[in-house]
């Protein structure tokens, strides 16, 4: 018997709460490799996306820094992108942070789109393996009181699916809860990515200001 049949095998003993089991189980991997895949793309070197735009922005290149910050993949590029408009518009230091944390509150919820969901499903998993340990335990009670004498191997074959059920649960919940905990790290180093390039660019802004403030008072004295 092959690997394929084994499973099909333990599919059908272990019942209807099987198909849920596995439904639930390709949910999160779905999920998990979405989010993977997401994260990949959008966590960026910060540090070289910054120095690249204030060289940039010290000579005054507008429109070939929002056309960087554009092209730059990543929340963190999102936020310096709306500091920079915010700041070309004439808005003062107050309303650029303020552009920055709009634009986060846009991006948040993206990062953390659908990882409570991976989270919920690492918890109701072993659930599921229990209801099916509970139904499979009532086969054995309901067996014992059909039957004056009950074999060993009639317990054993109402004892099996609820066995399985609940190793299967158990089976899946473990990497689910793994793959959640692993997103969320990788959620908070693209937030502190994203929190110290707004630090950065709202004081790069505010320096800049200040020389230009300094450089146009020296030309008219």
């Amino acid at each position: 018997m092959g690997k394929f049949e084994v499973f099909l095998e333990l599919m059908k003993i272990g019942g209807p709460v099987m198909w849920v089991i596995l439904g639930c189980s390709l949910m999160a991997l779905v999920v998990f490799l979405e989010k993977v895949f997401q994260f990949h793309r959008d966590e960026i070197n910060v540090r070289e996306l910054l120095r690249g735009l204030t060289n940039v922005l010290k000579r005054d290149g507008e429109n070939e820094a929002v056309t960087l910050c554009d092209e730059t993949p990543g929340p963190a590029a999102r936020l310096v992108g709306a500091a920079i408009r915010a700041y070309y518009n004439g808005d003062a230091d107050a309303e650029i942070r303020r552009a920055v944390d709009d634009a986060a509150l846009d991006e948040l919820p993206k990062l953390e789109r659908r990882v409570r969901l991976l989270g919920t499903l690492g918890f109701i998993l072993p659930l599921l393996g229990f209801l099916g340990t509970v139904l499979g335990m009532l086969k054995v009670f309901e067996t014992m009181k059909v039957h004056e004498i009950i074999t060993a191997a009639a317990v054993s074959a109402a004892v099996m699916p609820a066995l399985i059920t609940t190793a299967a649960g158990l089976t899946a919940a473990i990497p689910c809860y793994l793959g959640y905990n692993y997103l969320l790290s990788r959620i908070n180093t693209i937030t502190l990515d994203m929190e110290k390039a707004a630090q950065e660019i709202t004081e790069f802004f505010a320096r800049h200001r200040e020389e230009q403030r300094k450089s146009g008072g020296a030309d008219e004295a």
